[in-house]
């Protein structure tokens, strides 16, 4: 096969981008990881050890003692479930159908993803610039990255609000059995279903809106920041689409939205079990309901992962639903540690891991010379770019 120049050019081009892309020093700043630690302890502090004191729970310590070996057991299932799930979700966004990832890359990614979602930022965003950076580093134009990033999120939450919205439908009417104040109800599922209509809509921005902003703009002062503006929208746009089509189509998407569900479903399980480990029979639809009520205090900006804001959401949210306050805190505080802290190990493992795997893939690009044909791609590296590549 003879070399097209404008393909080397374009390699060329996607290296320089690539080789701008910084690592994230999540696990590499000993400040910062203590800063986190200190805010994080500080947090724990206060659900554990003054709430129950609050609620007359004091005794929440010693019931954790009495759990059921085998529904903990049910549990670390779930979780296991949830790591598996959650991996799925990536390669059927991305690991497949754009770069070709190995399932262990794949893993490291998105176990490094899962340390940084829970220690820093809130609502994820510390594992979304750590995926990011992953992705570039793999040789995922910029473009493309983001796109598939939206659509990956897109997926996870257009999940969570469709589950908020269903069950407390579901449980305000009657249908499922428990509490059912409007409060925990009807209205999350009110504020899921506007959620869900503006990502629609999102949908239905033009795909050619910067250049339709450009020409507006043209012979202007601020056209080029008219563009500029208008690349967020754009790619909200098209990776809401990109996930929509994942739905459409399942030969396509089947995998991605799989692991979305199976996700959101393992970590209800774990809820689940969590009560049942201490002898608490709470209807399956109230669990939904109160964990992802209780989950929505994860965007709380202060809370690194959402330490501290997640435990007393769910723990206030499940009260308000009259489950007793001590099996609460001893139920959520099982919960929290099988799913929040135990994949912070082996997330910072992950990571370590992912650095030596970017290292090989710099070295394999280094390796190989441009001129050469590029039509088999190294392991990790994706397909050749071309201008006909899809987002």
């Amino acid at each position: 096969m003879g070399n097209d120049p404008n393909l080397v050019d374009r390699d060329v081009e996607v290296l320089e981008e690539e080789e701008k892309e910084t690592e994230p020093s999540f696990f590499a700043d000993p400040k910062r990881l203590v800063q986190t630690l200190v805010v994080v302890l500080l947090l724990v502090a206060a659900i554990y050890i003054l709430l129950p004191k609050l609620f007359d729970t004091q005794n929440v310590f010693h019931q954790l003692g009495d759990a059921n070996a085998i529904w903990i057991a049910v549990a670390l299932a779930f979780n296991v479930l949830a790591f598996f799930s959650y991996v799925a979700l990536f390669r059927g966004v991305v690991g497949e159908q754009v770069i070709h990832l190995e399932w262990r890359e794949s893993y490291q990614i998105t176990m490094a993803g899962l340390a940084a979602t829970r220690l820093f930022s809130a609502g994820g965003a510390g594992g979304i610039v750590l995926t990011y950076w992953a992705l570039r580093k793999a040789g995922m134009p910029r473009r493309q990255t983001a796109c598939r990033m939206v659509a990956f999120l897109v997926l996870l939450y257009a999940v969570y609000m469709l589950a908020l919205m269903l069950d407390g439908i579901l449980l305000r009417t009657g249908v499922l059995n428990g509490d059912n104040p409007a409060g925990l109800t009807i209205v999350p599922a009110a504020l899921a279903g506007a959620a869900v209509g503006v990502l629609l809509l999102i949908a239905l921005i033009p795909e050619d809106i910067e250049r339709r902003l450009g020409r507006f703009a043209q012979g202007y002062r601020f056209a080029r920041y008219a563009q500029s503006l208008a690349s967020g929208p754009a790619t909200l746009a098209r990776g809401t689409r990109t996930a929509i089509d994942f739905v459409r189509n399942p030969s396509r998407g089947g995998l991605a939205v799989l692991g979305a569900v199976g996700f959101w479903a393992a970590n209800v399980g774990i809820l689940w079990a969590a009560f049942h480990a201490y002898g608490t029979k709470v209807p399956l639809g109230v669990v939904v309901q109160g964990f992802f009520v209780g989950m929505v205090a994860n965007l709380v900006p202060f809370a690194p992962g959402g330490v501290g804001a997640v435990d007393a959401g769910m723990i206030g949210t499940f009260v308000l639903f009259d489950v007793p306050g001590a099996e609460v805190f001893a139920a959520v505080l099982t919960y929290r540690l099988i799913a929040f802290w135990l994949p912070i190990p082996p997330g910072i493992v992950a990571f370590l891991q992912l650095r030596k795997t970017v290292a090989r893939w710099e070295q394999e690009r280094a390796a190989a010379p441009l001129a050469q044909d590029t039509s088999r791609p190294l392991s990790g590296t994706g397909p050749p770019i071309t201008s006909e590549s899809k987002v």
